[in-house]
């Protein structure tokens, strides 16, 4: 299979587009011949005929052309439009010349060639069609070969309409729909620009976490050596015993979350997801921040469905960076609820009674890392990426009873859910 160049792709869809124009033009060439021929007797009746028959086929063929084997450069456009313009002079030589007012028609080509063909090319292709203009008025034939002045004036006018519409269709259909889709393209290069920006940042915070990851080790074993050996000299009975008890399952939790880490990590790298019912997963949640945050006043809502959804270590993190920030700022009061939207997609909603997104503006939650008073401010950014990156969104409401954030990620099938685990 023969790989195509962005340039090559972007002829090969429009090249229906410009099949479109050049089968229009044909039709209102012989539209014009058969009311014309109503009125008068057009001297060269025949050739006027058998010029748009040919001019279709070589359309027919240079949309097989460009889209089967789409040409490398814009040279071989322009020359392409530069073929169009000299068939539509020759049958407008052979159908009075300047004087025909179907002559607006060489506009199309030059439209087109300034949205598809660099400057330069447009330029040529501009003077190209000046320059058939130029020879029209210079050298023309007659319409007919009799006397028909009063009819030539009327069907001059009725023709000047007719371009008019036409053209004004063409241009609008045509040349509106390739802009359309470089407005399109841009857009989509654009995004992709964001995305990479906002990969190459998660990278550089990856490194950084894996770094200081790497070195917490250490003193975390260290510390755990040094509270078991005050464990075993303190006294029994000692109050400070209880202190070091709880320093020990602190420090079990921090190595445990390093363990964690590493394991979403690998998982990470080797794209391994884990497919399970949505309440399997929102309970294991709970059990997380049950850990974390014991005191913590989090509702969890019920009923939760039993739709599957693809999930890993990131998500289950990035789902819990969101419930620290409410509880941080709403300690009184969290809510958590799961509901299969309309759509065929999870939502997870996350709703709290504090003040956490007044600092943040409209509609960059997410986007690029924010200040924080009680953070580092990557979390939602953080979140934001990951859920994503399987599919889903993360959107947020601020009110002035609190903030809700929903997350909505894509119900999936056990069939996915296995191939994501063997990919």
């Amino acid at each position: 299979m023969e790989w195509l160049t962005h340039s090559q792709t972007g002829f090969q869809q429009t090249a229906r587009y410009l099949l479109g124009m050049r089968l229009a033009i044909v039709a209102l060439q012989l539209i014009s011949i058969a009311v014309a021929e109503t009125m008068v007797t057009l001297a060269h009746r025949a050739e006027a005929v058998i010029l748009p028959l040919a001019y279709g086929v070589m359309a027919t063929l240079a949309w097989l052309w460009f889209t089967r084997r789409p040409p490398r450069s814009t040279q071989a456009v322009s020359l392409v439009l530069i073929v169009d313009l000299l068939l539509i002079g020759v049958w407008l030589y052979l159908t009075g010349g300047y004087t025909n007012p179907l002559v607006s028609l060489l506009l199309l080509p030059i439209a087109v060639a300034i949205v598809l063909v660099p400057l330069g090319q447009s330029i040529a292709v501009t003077v190209a069609g000046v320059a058939v203009y130029t020879s029209l008025v210079i050298w023309h034939t007659p319409v007919t070969h009799g006397h028909h002045n009063a009819n030539l004036a009327q069907l001059h006018l009725v023709g000047m309409w007719v371009t008019f519409a036409t053209t004004a269709a063409i241009l609008l259909l045509v040349v509106g729909a390739l802009a359309r889709r470089l407005r399109q393209q841009q857009a989509q290069l654009a995004q992709i620009r964001e995305t990479r920006l906002r990969d190459e940042q998660i990278i550089a915070l990856g490194l950084s976490a894996a770094a200081v990851a790497h070195r917490l080790g250490t003193p975390l074993n260290t510390m755990t050596l040094l509270v078991e050996e005050m464990k075993s000299a303190a006294p029994v009975g000692d109050p400070i015993a209880d202190d070091l008890t709880l320093m020990e399952s602190q420090l079990g939790l921090c190595t445990t979350h390093l363990q964690q880490l590493s394991s979403a990590a690998v998982q990470a790298k080797t794209a391994q997801l884990e497919t399970l019912p949505a309440r399997d997963w929102v309970a294991r949640l709970r059990e997380s921040a049950t850990l974390l945050w014991p005191g913590a006043a989090i509702e969890w809502r019920q009923p939760v469905p039993d739709c599957p959804v693809a999930v890993d270590a990131t998500l289950d993190q990035a789902v819990l960076n969101v419930l620290a920030n409410a509880v941080t700022a709403s300690p009184s009061w969290v809510a958590v609820a799961a509901s299969e939207g309309a759509d065929g997609r999870l939502e997870l909603v996350v709703e709290d009674h504090g003040d956490g997104l007044e600092s943040t503006p409209e509609g960059t939650l997410g986007d690029k890392v924010v200040s924080s008073e009680n953070g580092l401010g990557v979390g939602l950014f953080l979140s934001n990426a990951t859920i994503q990156r399987l599919g889903g969104t993360l959107k947020a409401r601020g009110s002035a009873d609190g903030t809700t954030i929903i997350i909505e990620l894509p119900i999936t099938t056990a069939t996915n859910g296995l191939a994501g685990e063997q990919a």
